[in-house]
Protein backbone atom coordinates (compact mmCIF):
# COMPACT_ATOMS: atom_id res chain seq x y z
CA UNK A 1 0.00 0.00 0.00
CA UNK A 2 1.19 3.63 -0.37
CA UNK A 3 2.15 5.55 2.40
CA UNK A 4 -0.04 9.08 3.15
CA UNK A 5 2.02 12.04 2.83
CA UNK A 6 2.13 13.63 6.28
CA UNK A 7 -0.56 16.15 6.39
CA UNK A 8 1.51 19.87 7.39
CA UNK A 9 0.46 20.85 10.98
CA UNK A 10 -1.11 24.26 10.80
CA UNK A 11 -0.15 24.73 14.61
CA UNK A 12 3.29 24.35 13.91
CA UNK A 13 3.71 27.59 11.58
CA UNK A 14 3.75 31.15 12.82
CA UNK A 15 1.82 33.91 10.35
CA UNK A 16 4.60 34.37 7.91
CA UNK A 17 5.24 30.60 7.60
CA UNK A 18 1.38 30.31 7.34
CA UNK A 19 1.49 32.78 4.25
CA UNK A 20 4.21 30.81 2.46
CA UNK A 21 2.28 27.87 3.04
CA UNK A 22 -0.87 28.58 1.37
CA UNK A 23 0.78 30.82 -1.33
CA UNK A 24 2.88 27.08 -2.07
CA UNK A 25 -0.85 25.84 -2.42
CA UNK A 26 -1.28 28.55 -5.20
CA UNK A 27 -2.91 30.90 -2.45
CA UNK A 28 -3.08 34.67 -1.89
CA UNK A 29 -1.09 36.06 1.17
CA UNK A 30 -3.95 37.29 3.54
CA UNK A 31 -5.29 33.39 3.38
CA UNK A 32 -2.65 32.79 5.40
CA UNK A 33 -3.39 35.35 7.62
CA UNK A 34 -6.82 34.59 7.37
CA UNK A 35 -6.52 30.78 8.33
CA UNK A 36 -4.74 31.97 11.71
CA UNK A 37 -7.44 34.03 12.70
CA UNK A 38 -9.62 30.71 12.50
CA UNK A 39 -7.03 28.38 13.90
CA UNK A 40 -7.13 30.43 17.23
CA UNK A 41 -10.60 31.18 17.66
CA UNK A 42 -12.46 28.91 20.54
CA UNK A 43 -14.56 25.84 18.86
CA UNK A 44 -12.51 25.32 15.69
CA UNK A 45 -11.87 22.26 14.91
CA UNK A 46 -12.51 21.54 11.02
CA UNK A 47 -11.63 23.32 7.85
CA UNK A 48 -15.46 23.44 7.46
CA UNK A 49 -15.76 25.47 9.95
CA UNK A 50 -13.97 28.19 8.13
CA UNK A 51 -17.17 29.97 5.99
CA UNK A 52 -14.86 32.88 4.78
CA UNK A 53 -12.67 30.48 2.76
CA UNK A 54 -13.93 28.78 -0.62
CA UNK A 55 -15.15 25.62 -0.59
CA UNK A 56 -12.69 24.34 -3.09
CA UNK A 57 -9.93 25.48 -0.85
CA UNK A 58 -11.11 24.22 2.46
CA UNK A 59 -10.83 20.51 0.34
CA UNK A 60 -7.37 21.27 -0.30
CA UNK A 61 -6.40 22.17 3.16
CA UNK A 62 -8.12 18.80 4.97
CA UNK A 63 -5.65 16.48 2.22
CA UNK A 64 -2.79 18.66 2.85
CA UNK A 65 -2.85 20.19 6.62
CA UNK A 66 -4.55 19.33 9.90
CA UNK A 67 -4.81 21.42 13.36
CA UNK A 68 -3.52 19.12 16.22
CA UNK A 69 -4.83 19.48 19.51
CA UNK A 70 -4.82 17.45 22.56
CA UNK A 71 -7.33 14.83 22.61
CA UNK A 72 -7.10 14.11 26.80
CA UNK A 73 -5.88 15.42 29.18
CA UNK A 74 -5.33 14.47 33.19
CA UNK A 75 -6.25 17.06 35.50
CA UNK A 76 -5.58 17.00 38.92
CA UNK A 77 -5.99 19.75 41.31
CA UNK A 78 -4.46 21.14 44.28
CA UNK A 79 -6.15 22.21 48.06
CA UNK A 80 -4.37 25.48 47.16
CA UNK A 81 -6.11 25.73 44.25
CA UNK A 82 -3.45 25.07 41.22
CA UNK A 83 -4.50 22.74 38.40
CA UNK A 84 -1.82 20.23 36.57
CA UNK A 85 -2.05 19.24 33.40
CA UNK A 86 -0.79 15.70 31.83
CA UNK A 87 -1.06 15.90 28.56
CA UNK A 88 0.02 12.57 26.63
CA UNK A 89 2.27 13.19 23.12
CA UNK A 90 1.74 11.17 20.04
CA UNK A 91 4.90 8.95 20.91
CA UNK A 92 4.11 8.49 24.50
CA UNK A 93 5.86 10.74 26.40
CA UNK A 94 3.65 12.87 28.84
CA UNK A 95 4.13 16.32 29.79
CA UNK A 96 3.09 18.91 32.19
CA UNK A 97 1.63 22.25 32.74
CA UNK A 98 0.10 24.08 36.04
CA UNK A 99 -2.35 26.80 36.07
CA UNK A 100 -2.00 29.24 38.83
CA UNK A 101 -5.41 30.61 39.49
CA UNK A 102 -5.27 33.90 41.02
CA UNK A 103 -8.41 36.61 42.31
CA UNK A 104 -6.80 38.85 39.73
CA UNK A 105 -4.85 36.58 36.91
CA UNK A 106 -4.91 33.17 36.02
CA UNK A 107 -0.70 32.45 34.94
CA UNK A 108 -0.10 28.95 33.09
CA UNK A 109 3.08 27.51 33.68
CA UNK A 110 3.71 25.95 30.19
CA UNK A 111 6.48 22.86 28.99
CA UNK A 112 9.23 23.61 26.34
CA UNK A 113 10.43 19.97 26.62
CA UNK A 114 10.02 16.44 27.40
CA UNK A 115 12.49 16.10 30.30
CA UNK A 116 15.69 18.47 31.11
CA UNK A 117 19.50 18.51 30.05
CA UNK A 118 20.46 20.94 31.85
CA UNK A 119 20.89 18.48 35.20
CA UNK A 120 20.13 21.07 38.08
CA UNK A 121 20.28 19.18 41.06
CA UNK A 122 17.71 20.49 43.18
CA UNK A 123 15.09 19.70 40.35
CA UNK A 124 13.13 16.66 39.60
CA UNK A 125 12.41 17.35 36.13
CA UNK A 126 16.18 17.30 35.42
CA UNK A 127 16.69 14.02 37.30
CA UNK A 128 14.35 12.45 34.94
CA UNK A 129 16.78 13.50 31.86
CA UNK A 130 16.45 14.83 28.28
CA UNK A 131 14.11 13.05 26.06
CA UNK A 132 13.16 15.54 23.26
CA UNK A 133 12.06 19.12 22.45
CA UNK A 134 8.84 19.76 22.03
CA UNK A 135 7.25 21.12 18.36
CA UNK A 136 5.61 24.37 18.17
CA UNK A 137 2.37 23.15 18.06
CA UNK A 138 2.89 20.84 21.30
CA UNK A 139 3.85 24.40 23.34
CA UNK A 140 1.13 26.02 21.61
CA UNK A 141 -1.37 23.07 22.25
CA UNK A 142 -1.01 23.26 25.86
CA UNK A 143 -2.25 26.70 25.60
CA UNK A 144 -5.22 26.15 24.18
CA UNK A 145 -6.40 23.22 25.78
CA UNK A 146 -6.09 24.97 29.26
CA UNK A 147 -7.77 28.00 28.39
CA UNK A 148 -10.84 26.07 26.60
CA UNK A 149 -10.72 24.16 29.84
CA UNK A 150 -10.80 27.66 31.90
CA UNK A 151 -13.30 29.14 29.76
CA UNK A 152 -15.58 25.74 30.18
CA UNK A 153 -15.32 26.00 33.88
CA UNK A 154 -16.54 29.83 33.91
CA UNK A 155 -12.80 30.40 35.57
CA UNK A 156 -11.85 33.36 32.73
CA UNK A 157 -9.50 33.55 30.47
CA UNK A 158 -5.75 32.89 30.86
CA UNK A 159 -3.38 36.18 31.63
CA UNK A 160 0.01 35.05 31.85
CA UNK A 161 2.13 32.88 30.39
CA UNK A 162 5.46 31.38 32.16
CA UNK A 163 7.88 29.46 30.52
CA UNK A 164 8.91 27.83 33.85
CA UNK A 165 7.47 24.75 33.31
CA UNK A 166 9.48 21.21 32.21
CA UNK A 167 12.69 21.85 30.25
CA UNK A 168 15.22 24.89 29.58
CA UNK A 169 13.26 26.67 26.95
CA UNK A 170 16.10 27.98 25.19
CA UNK A 171 17.47 25.05 24.29
CA UNK A 172 14.40 25.01 22.14
CA UNK A 173 15.29 28.06 20.79
CA UNK A 174 13.57 27.74 17.12
CA UNK A 175 10.02 26.54 18.65
CA UNK A 176 10.50 28.75 21.48
CA UNK A 177 10.46 31.97 19.18
CA UNK A 178 7.84 30.40 16.79
CA UNK A 179 5.31 29.86 20.17
CA UNK A 180 6.09 33.38 21.26
CA UNK A 181 5.10 34.59 17.54
CA UNK A 182 1.62 32.83 17.60
CA UNK A 183 1.21 33.92 21.68
CA UNK A 184 1.43 37.35 20.69
CA UNK A 185 -0.06 37.84 17.27
CA UNK A 186 -3.27 39.63 17.38
CA UNK A 187 -4.97 37.13 15.28
CA UNK A 188 -3.32 34.15 16.91
CA UNK A 189 -3.96 33.75 20.77
CA UNK A 190 -3.16 37.78 21.50
CA UNK A 191 -1.10 37.62 24.39
CA UNK A 192 0.68 40.88 25.53
CA UNK A 193 4.18 40.34 25.55
CA UNK A 194 4.52 41.92 29.29
CA UNK A 195 2.54 38.90 30.06
CA UNK A 196 4.69 36.26 28.82
CA UNK A 197 8.21 35.20 30.88
CA UNK A 198 10.65 33.29 29.82
CA UNK A 199 13.12 31.48 32.29
CA UNK A 200 16.35 30.65 31.99
CA UNK A 201 19.20 28.84 33.72
CA UNK A 202 21.51 30.80 32.06
CA UNK A 203 22.30 29.54 28.55
CA UNK A 204 23.60 33.17 27.41
CA UNK A 205 24.04 33.63 23.45
CA UNK A 206 20.44 32.66 23.05
CA UNK A 207 19.38 34.53 26.45
CA UNK A 208 20.83 37.49 24.25
CA UNK A 209 19.28 36.25 20.91
CA UNK A 210 15.67 36.83 22.78
CA UNK A 211 16.22 40.15 23.77
CA UNK A 212 17.06 40.49 19.86
CA UNK A 213 13.80 38.97 18.81
CA UNK A 214 10.96 39.47 21.33
CA UNK A 215 9.90 41.97 23.89
CA UNK A 216 9.24 39.20 26.71
CA UNK A 217 10.13 39.43 30.01
CA UNK A 218 13.23 37.41 30.87
CA UNK A 219 13.65 35.45 34.38
CA UNK A 220 16.90 34.19 35.21
CA UNK A 221 17.69 31.26 37.69
CA UNK A 222 20.54 32.32 39.59
CA UNK A 223 20.41 30.20 43.07
CA UNK A 224 24.10 31.20 43.70
CA UNK A 225 26.39 34.18 43.76
CA UNK A 226 29.69 32.23 43.25
CA UNK A 227 30.58 29.61 40.89
CA UNK A 228 31.48 26.99 43.12
CA UNK A 229 28.43 26.63 44.62
CA UNK A 230 26.25 27.33 41.36
CA UNK A 231 28.51 24.23 39.66
CA UNK A 232 27.46 21.94 41.95
CA UNK A 233 23.75 23.02 41.96
CA UNK A 234 23.84 23.65 38.12
CA UNK A 235 26.32 22.65 35.47
CA UNK A 236 25.54 25.02 32.95
CA UNK A 237 27.39 27.46 35.35
CA UNK A 238 30.84 25.35 34.10
CA UNK A 239 30.40 27.31 30.47
CA UNK A 240 28.50 30.24 31.34
CA UNK A 241 29.86 31.20 34.96
CA UNK A 242 28.50 33.87 36.80
CA UNK A 243 30.21 37.05 35.91
CA UNK A 244 29.27 35.96 32.35
CA UNK A 245 26.01 35.41 33.07
CA UNK A 246 25.70 38.88 34.99
CA UNK A 247 27.52 40.55 32.45
CA UNK A 248 25.15 39.81 29.55
CA UNK A 249 22.63 40.50 31.81
CA UNK A 250 23.85 43.58 31.89
CA UNK A 251 24.05 43.94 28.05
CA UNK A 252 20.44 42.13 27.87
CA UNK A 253 18.53 43.93 25.16
CA UNK A 254 14.91 45.11 26.95
CA UNK A 255 12.45 48.01 26.37
CA UNK A 256 13.25 50.90 28.86
CA UNK A 257 11.73 50.17 32.64
CA UNK A 258 11.21 46.84 32.21
CA UNK A 259 13.89 44.91 34.79
CA UNK A 260 15.01 40.94 34.56
CA UNK A 261 13.90 39.08 37.00
CA UNK A 262 16.62 36.69 39.24
CA UNK A 263 14.83 33.71 40.41
CA UNK A 264 16.89 32.26 43.53
CA UNK A 265 15.89 29.10 45.58
CA UNK A 266 16.82 29.19 49.18
CA UNK A 267 18.30 25.61 49.89
CA UNK A 268 18.66 25.16 53.85
CA UNK A 269 22.54 25.55 54.85
CA UNK A 270 23.50 25.57 51.29
CA UNK A 271 22.83 29.45 49.95
CA UNK A 272 20.58 31.36 52.95
CA UNK A 273 23.06 32.97 54.59
CA UNK A 274 23.32 36.36 55.97
CA UNK A 275 26.74 36.49 53.72
CA UNK A 276 25.00 35.22 50.77
CA UNK A 277 21.91 37.89 50.78
CA UNK A 278 25.15 40.54 51.15
CA UNK A 279 27.06 38.51 48.21
CA UNK A 280 23.58 38.71 46.19
CA UNK A 281 23.28 42.36 46.83
CA UNK A 282 26.63 43.27 45.53
CA UNK A 283 26.43 41.20 42.55
CA UNK A 284 23.23 42.80 41.16
CA UNK A 285 24.13 46.24 42.41
CA UNK A 286 23.09 49.19 39.60
CA UNK A 287 21.59 46.23 37.39
CA UNK A 288 17.62 46.96 36.67
CA UNK A 289 16.30 43.91 38.21
CA UNK A 290 13.46 42.21 40.37
CA UNK A 291 14.90 39.10 42.97
CA UNK A 292 12.15 36.23 43.44
CA UNK A 293 12.80 33.94 46.19
CA UNK A 294 11.65 30.87 46.70
CA UNK A 295 11.67 28.11 49.74
CA UNK A 296 13.20 24.44 47.90
CA UNK A 297 10.05 22.41 47.57
CA UNK A 298 10.22 19.49 49.03
CA UNK A 299 11.38 16.63 45.93
CA UNK A 300 12.01 12.83 46.60
CA UNK A 301 15.30 11.52 47.50
CA UNK A 302 16.67 15.10 46.99
CA UNK A 303 19.82 16.17 49.76
CA UNK A 304 18.09 19.40 49.45
CA UNK A 305 15.63 21.27 52.18
CA UNK A 306 13.79 24.31 52.72
CA UNK A 307 15.01 26.77 54.89
CA UNK A 308 12.99 28.04 57.55
CA UNK A 309 10.44 30.86 57.26
CA UNK A 310 12.01 33.28 59.17
CA UNK A 311 15.00 32.87 57.72
CA UNK A 312 13.66 33.69 53.93
CA UNK A 313 12.26 36.97 55.38
CA UNK A 314 15.82 37.77 57.15
CA UNK A 315 17.08 37.29 53.65
CA UNK A 316 14.23 38.85 51.79
CA UNK A 317 14.65 42.35 54.45
CA UNK A 318 18.86 42.38 53.85
CA UNK A 319 18.38 42.74 50.02
CA UNK A 320 15.28 45.05 50.51
CA UNK A 321 17.88 47.22 52.71
CA UNK A 322 20.06 47.24 50.06
CA UNK A 323 17.20 49.10 47.69
CA UNK A 324 16.10 45.57 45.87
CA UNK A 325 12.23 45.07 44.81
CA UNK A 326 12.04 41.22 46.45
CA UNK A 327 9.17 39.32 46.23
CA UNK A 328 8.71 35.64 48.00
CA UNK A 329 7.26 33.04 45.80
CA UNK A 330 4.62 31.35 47.47
CA UNK A 331 4.68 27.58 46.20
CA UNK A 332 1.84 26.15 45.09
CA UNK A 333 0.26 22.95 44.09
CA UNK A 334 3.40 21.17 46.19
CA UNK A 335 0.57 18.24 47.07
CA UNK A 336 0.32 17.18 43.57
CA UNK A 337 3.85 17.23 42.63
CA UNK A 338 2.99 20.25 40.20
CA UNK A 339 5.05 23.03 42.27
CA UNK A 340 8.26 24.46 41.00
CA UNK A 341 10.84 21.56 40.38
CA UNK A 342 8.66 19.16 40.78
CA UNK A 343 7.30 18.48 37.32
CA UNK A 344 8.34 14.98 35.84
CA UNK A 345 5.65 13.77 34.18
CA UNK A 346 5.06 11.38 37.17
CA UNK A 347 3.61 11.36 40.70
CA UNK A 348 -0.16 11.35 39.77
CA UNK A 349 -3.24 9.78 42.06
CA UNK A 350 -4.88 8.51 40.14
CA UNK A 351 -7.43 8.49 42.79
CA UNK A 352 -7.94 12.30 42.22
CA UNK A 353 -7.42 12.77 38.20
CA UNK A 354 -10.20 13.56 36.25
CA UNK A 355 -10.18 12.52 32.80
CA UNK A 356 -10.94 15.42 30.44
CA UNK A 357 -11.74 15.42 26.53
CA UNK A 358 -11.23 18.01 24.25
CA UNK A 359 -14.49 16.97 22.97
CA UNK A 360 -16.04 18.69 25.36
CA UNK A 361 -15.52 22.18 23.36
CA UNK A 362 -16.90 25.87 22.85
CA UNK A 363 -17.98 26.40 20.08
CA UNK A 364 -16.87 28.97 17.30
CA UNK A 365 -18.74 31.90 18.72
CA UNK A 366 -17.58 31.24 22.28
CA UNK A 367 -20.53 29.53 23.98
CA UNK A 368 -20.71 26.10 25.27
Amino acid sequence: MQKQPMKTDLKNLNQEQLVQFVESLGQPAFRGRQILAWIYKPGVTDFSQMTDLAKEFRAILAESACMSRFEESMVERSKDGAVKFGFRLDDGLVIESVLIPEEDRNTLCVSSQVGCAMGCTFCLTGAMGFHRNLTTAEIVNQVCAVQQWTLLRGKGALTNIVFMGMGEPLANFENLINAIAILTEQRGLDFSNRRITVSTCGLVPQMMELGEQTDVNLAVSLHATDDAVRSTLMPINKKYPVSVLIEACRDYRQKRRKRIMFEYTLLDGINDTDADAEQLAALLRDLPCKINLLAANPVADSAFQSPAAAKVLRFQQILRNHGFTVLIRQSRGEDISAACGQLAGTGWDETKVERWEESESISADGEN
